[in-house]
């Protein structure tokens, strides 16, 4: 059975994806959805269920996380200020959330520049002390990329829409991303922060054949293996 999702922009759900999002109650049984606006240059509403949760979305933003019960949400997203969901410029499409987890749906550009939509499982499995995940998703109009730290690439190939991650220590990380085989960057670099025990998600997002290439930090607590607190 499909439940209602209602996303209360009024209570603040919409946030910029430069901070760490905010802590919602939860019960073990629920979900956590955040949705994130990854098409460039163009403002849109979302429906679930057909109602319209999100209004005029802007690229970069960052909903939730809400705590959902575990079932099916139909997702429609369409031109800002549509009459209703009828004309989606994304097909609609089923977000199928199982009870515990912890998910991200990306509202995005394929690699050939089309819109689509890619929901992804985020991993909150606790982090050893003093270190950190640092996930990398690709959602952009652009080829396979290298991530290059210090000039080095730790992820090689990396094809939209897929993701790598990594366990690193703690501290701050100056990141650029690369077309796979090259060390030129198409974004950055840039400082990221990974704190212990978080997951700080990276999305290159954008298009590269239009200039509009840029990242953005999702960022999640995931606690330390051993930590009773």
């Amino acid at each position: 059975m499909r439940k209602t999702l209602a996303f209360g922009i009024a209570a603040g759900a919409l946030v910029a994806l430069a901070g760490t999002s905010p802590a919602f109650a939860s019960h073990k049984d629920d979900a956590q959805l955040s949705v994130l606006h990854g098409i460039p240059g163009v403002t849109v509403d979302v429906y679930v269920d057909g109602a319209l949760t999100l209004d005029n979305f802007e690229p970069g933003t960052l909903a939730g996380p809400l705590d959902l019960e575990r079932g099916s949400y139909t997702v429609a997203i369409t031109a800002a200020d549509a009459a209703d969901d009828s004309s989606p410029i994304i097909p609609a499409f089923d977000l199928k959330l199982k009870g515990g987890k912890n998910y991200t749906a990306v509202a995005h550009l394929t690699e050939s520049g089309d819109p689509t939509a890619t929901l992804f499982r985020n991993n909150t499995n606790p982090v050893k002390a003093d270190n950190g995940r640092l996930t990398v998703r690709h959602v952009a109009a652009a080829p396979a990329v290298d991530v290059l730290a210090g000039g080095d690439a730790v992820i090689s190939d990396l094809a939209n829409p897929d993701q790598a991650k990594l366990t690193v220590p703690a501290g701050t990380i100056s990141a650029a991303v690369a077309a796979a085989g090259t060390t030129q960057p198409v974004i950055g670099p840039a400082d990221v922060t990974v704190s212990e025990g978080v997951n700080s998600i990276v999305y290159a997002w954008g298009s590269l054949d239009d200039g509009t290439l840029a990242l953005a930090v999702q960022t999640i607590d995931v606690g330390i293996k051993g930590d009773k607190g």
